[in-house]
């Protein structure tokens, strides 16, 4: 059966090609190299002539104050980053499926997405400029209000907040679209049914749509919560500073300086991907099982 379905469908399973050879290429054959997190290993012998060492890498790396303080930095800022922004394209989805004017509703649609599209490097050039001591906030802070200079981003009690505005500010357009595509698979008789009845456009919301979106909004957080050691690479490597390392450094930063920056232990640096994929993996069993007691037509298996 299976054979023939692919000789029959061949051109539709063509179309899967790149994708399957992109997560093999980049997902599945990196897990090679988690082997060096068991290993003192030298660039020079390889991953079948570095010596071996066991546990002592992941020993090493519990016992750093570094990791410790890397590790509360990456669950605050994903808890904050989950918090706000899983809940924020949920409210902008319902927000459009009120919008009547569908020209309006396409304006802001587009407006909200674009962002998505723009580099965390172009982003982090615009931003500094902003906050920058030169820049326009600064300038309105001492200007207007006659106060002293903020510098945002080498200042420990604005960075977590900025990381966070910005994140959800970029992601927020994107994250809609498949709530939106849920929304619009709702069958129309319910709302008809919600109108003879005398329910408003809120309770029809909060009645129909919102419940609706719920099998989503779960799959969703599941998978969410399974990278909720993933605080963002890119944009915080962008933004910070040596100021604000005791609130900025997370897993992958310290990675970064332990395996090529400073001290090319690789080893340890490995093991701290392990630990994350580890700890992302156990988080999803765990909330896929809680979803499934609760309600076991829901969840991702």
């Amino acid at each position: 059966m299976f054979v023939h379905n692919i000789k029959k469908f061949f051109p539709l399973y063509l179309l899967l090609v790149p994708g399957i050879a992109f997560y093999i290429v980049f997902k599945y054959v990196p897990i090679v190299g988690y082997v060096m997190a068991f290993q003192d290993f030298k660039i020079g012998k390889g991953l079948f002539g570095s010596p071996w060492v066991g546990l002592d890498n992941f020993y090493y790396m519990f016992q750093d104050n570094n990791f410790l303080n890397a590790l509360r930095n990456t669950v605050i800022i994903s808890v904050y980053k989950l918090i706000f922004g899983f809940a924020c394209p949920i409210i902008l989805a319902l927000l459009l499926n009120e919008v009547i004017s569908s020209r309006f509703k396409k304006v802001v649609q587009t407006i909200s997405y674009l962002p998505h599209f723009i580099s965390w490097v172009i982003i982090a050039g615009i931003l500094t400029g902003i906050l920058s001591s030169k820049g326009i906030i600064n300038y309105v802070i001492v200007e207007i209000f006659h106060q002293d200079k903020i510098v945002f981003l080498a200042d420990p009690r604005f960075f977590r907040s900025i990381m966070v505005i910005t994140e959800v500010w970029k992601s927020v357009g994107w994250g809609t679209i498949i709530y939106l595509a849920t929304i619009s698979g709702i069958d129309t008789e319910m709302y008809e049914a919600a109108i003879v009845d005398g329910c408003s456009r809120f309770k029809q919301a909060m009645l129909i749509t919102l419940p609706s979106m719920i099998p989503t909004i779960i799959i969703l957080l599941i998978l969410n919560l399974g990278g909720i050691l993933n605080a963002g690479f890119e944009q915080i490597y962008l933004f910070y500073t040596p100021p604000v390392y005791p609130v900025a450094d997370i897993l992958d930063t310290l990675a970064l300086r332990i395996g090529i920056q400073n001290n090319f232990n690789y080893g340890v640096a490995t093991a701290i991907t392990i630990f994350k994929s580890f700890v992302g993996l156990i988080l999803i069993i765990i909330v896929n099982r809680i979803v499934k007691y609760v309600d076991k037509d829901h969840g991702i298996w």
